[in-house]
């Protein structure tokens, strides 16, 4: 065997979310254990689309023998003994307070270099996935699934790209799944299975999560929605069933449905961000699904324009009928091949479509159904991805509605750059405020 199985962590991590992906995970949230689990975690979640933080404990180690662990804390308070290994060690009361609040003040501190400013993510009820870039022993793995079960995940998975063997099968009896993509033998460090293995600093850390949690597009950072919680939504579809994230603020005058052709989009970090910008105008918002993630790996599911608008025509109907949303209208903001869906979706003759914005997306590929799309459509593309920009262009004169196309100069196809997501959002606002407010009568149409 190749003594350098992997390039670096990124390559680690991509290798390793492939595998994570095949689980179809349930509400997943990724948690990395700083520092050199961070890397590996953000390719993780990138590749199964869920949110990404830290999960920073402390293993609690017998006093003469460090490696063996008595019990762990995590960052909120949370402190888990291990009575037999306490009892066998003779550890007394007195010295575990002090172990305690020794590890204390070492976790505190890492902390202090990471929440101020990255909150946390809620655990409960989640599919938790752990994620470090290899692991020796397994001390610090396991105490950081006794700190996650202590905090409710509702499943906790292992993921690590490197691991002896003996500590594969010795998670495997404390986690509900372990995935790990090398066992070798002879182990040694963690390090070795690398071929670049450089340190990450806690500035490192805070990049990244930062990286992952709102876009580098955005020129500010996005403040909280307030009102009532955010609740996940099942939606009924033959044997499938899709998921959403269903935000309603108090007295909604309006509901957007996000569409977009990959799966697990709910956790899209973009549309995360676009959502919150539209909650703070009094809108609630359905961050939805249309693929599983084993369909999403398909290409071809991507792309099968006809299937995605079927589901998002049920979840439409699902969620106009919630007796929260009942009457209000509804729009839909679809990026990818999921603004098709949406504008396939929004041509039946029964819509109860009130707009739709697209960002970055492919309306072309709805084909023949676009003249007779009369709700209000509004067409975001960049400057910089003119391709895209000449597909929208076509699709917006073929539209049967009232339909704008913008272009925002220096944008790509991402919106990476500064300001312009900010742009995305205030104008996907101003135009579902307009059209929510009046409105339309069918057949009547025209351009901006």
């Amino acid at each position: 065997m190749d003594r350098h199985v992997f390039e670096d962590r990124r390559e680690a991590g991509r290798k390793l979310g492939a595998e994570v992906a095949q689980a179809q995970l349930t509400r997943p949230l990724v948690l990395g254990l700083p520092r050199g689990g961070i890397p590996v975690a953000a390719e993780v979640a990138n590749a199964i689309q869920a949110p990404l933080d830290v999960i920073v404990v402390r293993k609690l180690g017998v006093p003469f023998q460090p490696e063996l662990a008595m019990g762990a804390i995590g960052e909120s308070g949370e402190l888990v003994l291990n009575p037999d290994v306490i009892r066998a060690a003779h550890v007394g009361e007195q010295e575990l307070r002090t172990v305690e609040s020794h590890e204390r003040l070492e976790l505190d501190r890492r902390l202090g270099t990471i929440r101020s400013a990255h909150p946390r993510e809620p655990t409960a009820g989640r599919a938790v996935v752990i994620i470090d870039d290899g692991i020796a022993t397994g001390a610090t793995m396991r105490a950081a699934i006794l700190v996650a079960r202590a905090d409710g995940a509702a499943t906790v998975t292992v993921a690590v790209p490197v691991s002896p063997p003996d500590v594969v099968e010795q998670l495997r009896t404390e986690a509900d799944r372990v995935i790990c993509l090398e066992s070798p033998e002879p182990f040694g460090a963690v390090g070795r299975w690398y071929r670049r293995f450089d340190t990450v600093s806690d500035a490192d850390v805070n990049d990244i999560l930062t990286a992952h949690r709102s876009p580098t597009s955005c020129s500010s950072e996005p403040v909280p929605a307030s009102g009532t919680a955010t609740t996940e939504l099942d939606i009924a579809l033959g044997p499938l069933t899709l998921i959403g994230d269903l935000y309603v603020p108090p007295e909604p005058h309006g509901v957007v449905v996000f569409a977009h052709g990959s799966g697990s989009s709910r956790h899209s970090p973009r549309n995360r961000w676009v959502a919150e910008r539209l909650q703070q105008c009094g809108l609630a918002t359905l961050l939805l699904d249309l693929l599983t993630p084993a369909e999403a790996l398909v290409r071809q599911n991507v792309f099968h324009v006809q299937m995605l608008a079927d589901r998002l025509r049920v979840a439409t109907e699902a969620v106009g009928d919630l007796p929260a949303l009942e009457g209000l209208p509804i729009g839909y903001f679809g990026a990818s091949t999921g603004a098709a869906a949406a504008l396939c979706a929004a041509a039946e003759p029964a819509s109860r479509v009130a707009a739709v914005v697209s960002r970055g997306g492919r309306p072309d590929l709805a084909g023949q159904h676009l003249n007779q799309v009369t709700a209000p459509t509004l067409l975001i593309v960049g400057s910089e991805d003119p391709v895209v920009t000449e597909l929208n262009r076509g699709a917006a004169a073929r539209l049967g509605g009232v339909s704008r196309l913008v272009v925002l100069p220096g944008a790509s196809h991402l919106f990476e750059e500064p300001g312009a997501l900010e742009q995305v959002a205030r104008l996907s606002g101003d135009w579902f405020g307009t059209y929510f407010a009046r409105p339309m009568v069918a057949g009547i149409g025209g351009r901006e």
